[in-house]
């Protein structure tokens, strides 16, 4: 199935728009590729912009976060402040898997 222009022009990594800075909390609801949380809340549960097999980077700024196994994201990962983390959406099983 091809991915639907809007959603592509909205998650591709070579988009204009800017990243949008949101609170870190139990679930956030990224609208873009890149999004960068305030905060040390540990992220469990992301709602995905759209159904399709995507990637999103969360860039945690200032104090490091970290994300949970006990939502939507299959493992739990350590993040670094300041640097990038990349989660690639799995339809089949509605689970984000952080890469790497």
């Amino acid at each position: 199935m091809a991915i639907v222009a809007s959603d592509w022009a909205q998650l591709s990594p070579i988009n204009s728009s800017a990243p949008v800075t949101v609170a870190s909390a139990a679930t956030i609801a990224p609208t873009g590729f890149l999004t960068v949380l305030t905060g040390n809340v540990a992220v469990v549960t992301i709602t995905p912009p759209v159904l399709h097999t995507h990637m999103l980077a969360l860039q945690f700024a200032g104090t490091a976060g970290i994300t949970g196994a006990t939502g939507n994201i299959l493992t739990t990962t350590a993040s670094v402040a300041g640097q990038v983390m990349l989660l690639v959406f799995n339809p089949t099983t509605q689970k984000y898997v952080p890469v790497g």
